[in-house]
């Protein structure tokens, strides 16, 4: 399973990455971009993929298909390589960029080393990200808190013999439907999101909601010892619903919805530059 997703910067250009067997790893489409500047750095991969395999290379054998998110905001298969993979096909690329960018991927790829060893510090950055982009103290604990939850969840899945990605995907959708009445992906075009994390964009109600049906869930598999894709999505809807039925509850009492196209982030950048301006 991909345990985490992001964006890394090249002089400007974004790189997709994800983790794989504890490593990152990085779209060879987008190094590709970054390196070349090519208009469609697709095709310039797949015509040096193919010279490659011409010429008997074992570069693309370093390659592998992972999911990552497109500018539509669904996730596609894309080539993907770890450092020491892309440090060889970068050989093939002739850029004056190359040199730059071999330091920048091993810095990138020695931090990732060192929050393996000391989980800590993936913790301290990942908090200096979100207060670098405007979130209050309150609102990052909820999240760092909501993010150990769903690791925890996510591992229990796993324990339990959930491997394919969609299988996880099919788990969270059962979790967010009871809760909220929506998919994940309906709740993002709620909220006028494409590639964005959707948690990213929820205030303290949703956060707090999604932590209680993903941390039911979690109990509901523990205690019944679940088994078995049947099982644990009924154990997903179930989590969920009692997350669900506490957000009606609470719906009811405030008088407004809980679920709405309201954009937490969005929200607090637009508070800042009126106060700035004031």
């Amino acid at each position: 399973m991909t345990a985490d997703t992001g964006i890394a910067v090249f002089k400007g250009q974004q790189i997709r990455k994800t983790i794989y067997r504890n490593e990152w790893w990085f779209s060879v489409a987008d190094v590709v971009a970054a390196l070349t500047d090519s208009p469609d750095a697709g095709a310039y991969w797949r015509k040096l993929k193919q010279r490659l395999k011409e010429e008997g290379s074992e570069v693309v054998t370093f390659c592998h298909g992972l999911k990552l998110p497109a500018a539509d905001g669904k996730q596609y298969e894309t080539d993907c390589a770890d450092t020491e993979g892309l440090f060889r096909i970068i050989q093939s690329i002739p850029s004056p960029k190359a040199e730059p960018f071999k330091r920048w991927l091993a810095k990138v790829g020695y931090e990732r080393v060192q929050e393996i060893e000391n989980p800590e510090l993936a913790t301290k950055r990942t908090r200096t990200l979100y207060k670098l982009k405007g979130y209050s103290d309150d609102w990052i604990e909820k999240r760092m808190r909501g993010i150990a939850i769903r690791e925890e969840l996510t591992d229990e899945w796993q324990k339990r013999g959930v491997q394919e990605e969609k299988d996880y995907e099919i788990l969270t959708a059962q979790i967010s439907k009871a809760a909220f009445g929506v998919t994940p992906s309906e709740y993002k075009k709620l909220k006028g999101l494409k590639r964005e994390n959707l948690r990213d964009h929820m205030d303290d109600f949703e956060l707090i909601f999604t932590m209680l049906g993903e941390r039911a869930t979690t109990e509901i598999h523990r205690t019944e010892d679940s088994r078995g894709m049947r099982k644990l999505e009924n154990d997903a809807h179930a989590g969920g619903s009692i997350a669900g039925n506490a957000r009606k509850e609470l719906e009811k009492r405030l008088k407004r919805p809980i679920v709405s196209k309201h954009n937490y982030l969005r929200e607090k950048e637009a508070q800042k530059k009126l106060s700035d301006r004031i």
